[in-house]
């Protein structure tokens, strides 16, 4: 039986904190970070789609679990978590190697429904055609919080504390995890590297999570942002977001258009197919 527990910090925590929790054992849970009202505005822009969605097709996604996917336009209150700069600052620092951006990967809620039997536990990098990433090489930041209080009774999040030290022969079984269990407004953050997998529904609840998952510029999102809102969307939102959807260059040369141009500049400019002159503001080099 595993009985590594859960590194727990409150919300007035510092990135250092979590940031060494992540290294030690691949998991951290940061307690109340999200205040009742932005929970508030986003269960309610999210409930008529969350209404709306088919459950998963399939055992892994779940058949009583709903997905709901493009929060940044449909839970715009969202953006609060997506830009948290306490869990931005811990990507930044974490991810590795990184020369220059990050981006983010997905945005999706959870609804775990009543009768959900637990899901397989897996590593959520097995999304980049399961490559064998080096243990010492972090390429994906994932955090869920928590819209409702996260029970083991109802599906909270099970995490292998220290799994992100393993490599991915090595097997696990549900007896090697442990619940993220946290009230409502809390974060678990956790290493792409980690494994994890949702936990079984007792209850008569649903519960709902708000999944945000950061990955390095040089690697493909797994949601794809650029189709998943229009350009106009994309004009409308803070330039911090407009960043972390892939709207910069992920390195030198990585991620340009019309031969060297900052894809930031088509959100700047009214008529994307107009002429430009290159200039020194057409930089590649972020802010």
């Amino acid at each position: 039986m595993h009985t590594v527990e859960i590194p727990r910090f409150a919300a007035d925590c510092t990135a250092d904190d979590v940031i060494a929790a992540l290294h030690e054992h691949g998991v951290a849970v940061i307690e109340c970070l999200a205040e009742e009202s932005l929970c508030d505005a986003v269960a309610a822009e999210l409930q008529p789609w969350l209404d709306a969605t088919p459950p998963g097709g399939d055992d892994f996604s779940g058949l009583h679990t709903r997905r709901t996917g493009g929060l940044l336009t449909r839970c715009p209150s969202s953006a609060a978590m997506v830009a948290h700069p306490l869990v931005l600052e811990v990507v930044d620092r974490v991810l590795w190697p990184k020369k220059t951006t990050f981006q983010l990967h997905l945005t999706q809620s959870i609804a775990i429904g009543p009768g959900s039997p637990a899901q397989y536990i897996h590593r959520d990098h097995w999304c980049f055609d399961f490559f064998p990433f080096p243990n010492d090489v972090h390429v994906e930041v994932a955090t869920i919080w928590a819209l409702t209080d996260f029970a083991e009774s109802n599906g909270a999040t099970r995490v292998v504390p220290d799994s992100h030290l393993s490599l991915d022969g090595r097997e696990f079984g549900p007896e090697h995890t442990v619940p993220a269990e946290m009230p409502r407004g809390s974060v678990v953050l956790y290493l792409g590297s980690t494994v994890h997998g949702g936990g079984a529904n007792h209850s008569a609840d649903v519960r709902i999570g708000v999944n945000i998952d950061y990955v390095l510029g040089w690697l493909r999102q797994e949601e794809n942002q650029y189709l998943t809102y229009s350009l106009d969307e994309v004009r409308a939102m803070p330039e911090r977001i407009q960043r972390l959807l892939g709207y910069e260059p992920g390195a030198y040369a990585l991620g340009y258009v019309d031969g060297g141009r900052s894809p930031m500049s088509l959100l700047a400019d009214p008529d994307p197919t107009a002429p430009y002159a290159p200039a020194a503001t057409q930089s590649f080099r972020p802010t």
